[in-house]
């Protein structure tokens, strides 16, 4: 069962006036173009399956900076969200396989990480709630026989050791309709999922094996120029600017010049942005690997000369992501402030938004006490159960200002579905016409 959580909005530290409350009352005048747009776009490129995507919200923009096509924490959204949520996996499977009836859930093999448990607890429950009879198929190496996880919640799952018979994967004498991962793939594509005659989805091609950020957020920038073309608005003000760079290599020091280059070509465009605007923050940009999550291999730059003094550590850091990658390229994204708070003393917070099918079925903040408005959040000393979003994202009030909390959170849904169609695009550029 999803978990209870309290219904809180964190303050915005700035004033209600600017560019964001410009955003926030276009988006409210324009809801029944927005909605009918949306429903369009997602006819024409179907939504993957499911997706989370973190977004910034500086007062002055809001914008998404990751989109992870692999969710977890499931288990801390609300659970006044949970028929939205099955009635999404119901609706995504009529689409996909309308005869389905059970399906296959891949999990990450991290069985230590006890909160990415909760979450897959969370979402077989899910499916089962949805109608499908859902079990646990494990890539683990070492796994020869079913394994019983007890989690604090009081919940178990049952983890059994994948196996392919034919052009077809199960576990025991149990073979699905449907494959469904919850693996990202970071460390490569299974062989054992290769080429198999039940329907996979995501598909192996948007794991992190493949997948480039820079590609992702090529597609965002298409989708926020058609959007703001609808809307009358400055695309900028929900899009990160970015540049990417070539192969790169921090231990050796080789590629830091291009990293300084297009930081420093990106501070001077995000420079004339607050000068137009009339913004008083100092610019920076983040470097990120170009492919992997978890918040891993992270950096922020306030100067292109930042790029030539990474220490030692900084640039350790920055050469592996997740089962020990190698970071080989990057890309140099415009880094958004955040100015959510919560709490007393203030930590800084942000929005996470998940989807299943083209619906928002909800979110929660992030929360870290330890990282600054400018920092990565995604690191250990976050939190998340003290704030789940209290109202549904697709419930505006025109009465209330746009800044009210129902309103903040269909600005959230907005953006985060915007990210989400760039998702399908994306999708639809790797599979042609097999779309799922």
């Amino acid at each position: 069962m999803i978990v209870n959580q309290l219904d809180a909005v964190p303050h915005l530290t700035t004033a209600p006036t600017g560019p964001l409350l410009l955003l926030e009352s276009h988006l409210l005048e324009n809801q029944p173009r927005i909605e009918s747009w949306f429903r369009s776009q997602f006819l024409k490129t179907p939504a993957p399956f499911y997706a989370s995507v973190d977004l910034r919200n500086a007062g002055f923009k809001l914008a998404p900076v990751d989109t992870n096509l692999f969710p977890a924490g499931f288990n801390n959204l609300s659970s006044a969200f949970e028929g939205l949520c099955i009635q999404a996996i119901q609706s995504a499977m009529e689409r996909i396989y309308p005869s389905a009836t059970r399906m296959l859930l891949v999990p990450e093999s991290h069985t230590r990480n006890l909160y990415y448990l909760e979450s897959l607890a969370t979402l077989q429950d899910l499916i089962g709630k949805a109608g499908f009879e859902v079990r646990l198929g494990s890539l683990l190496p070492d796994l020869e026989a079913p394994q019983t996880i007890e989690l604090s919640s009081g919940r178990k799952i049952h983890l059994e050791p994948l196996r392919r018979e034919g052009d077809k994967v199960g576990v025991g004498d149990f073979f699905p309709c449907v494959v469904l991962l919850n693996n990202d793939l970071s460390g490569g594509r299974p062989p054992m999922l290769e080429d198999i005659e039940q329907p996979l989805i995501p598909p192996l091609e948007l794991g992190w094996s493949n997948r480039m950020k820079s590609e992702h957020f090529g597609h965002y920038r298409e989708v926020t120029g058609e959007f703001a073309d609808l809307v009358d608005i400055d695309p900028w003000l929900i899009d990160p600017l970015f540049r990417n760079c070539g192969e790169i290599d921090f231990m050796k020091r080789e590629g830091e010049d291009c990293v300084a280059r297009n930081a420093g070509a990106l501070l001077n465009a995000i420079q004339k942005k607050y000068d137009e605007y009339g913004i008083a923050q100092k610019p920076y940009v983040v470097v990120k690997a170009e492919s992997g999550t978890y918040g891993m291999g992270i950096t922020t730059l306030h100067s292109p000369e930042e790029a030539h003094e990474l220490n030692r550590k900084q640039r350790t850091r920055m050469s592996r992501t997740k089962e020990g990658q190698a970071v080989s390229r990057v890309i140099v994204q415009e880094g958004v402030y955040t100015f959510e708070t919560w709490g007393n003393p203030e930590a800084v917070a942000e929005p996470v938004v998940y989807m299943i099918d083209h619906f928002v079925v909800g979110g929660f903040y992030r929360v870290h006490t330890g990282r600054g408005r400018n920092e990565n959040l995604n690191a250990p000393g976050m939190h998340f159960e003290p704030l789940a979003f209290a109202e549904v994202c697709n419930n505006p009030d025109s009465r209330e200002d746009p800044d009210a909390g129902k309103n903040r959170f269909y600005a959230y849904g907005v953006i985060a579905r915007l990210a989400l169609l760039a998702a399908a695009r994306e999708l639809a550029e790797h599979m042609g016409d097999e779309v799922q």
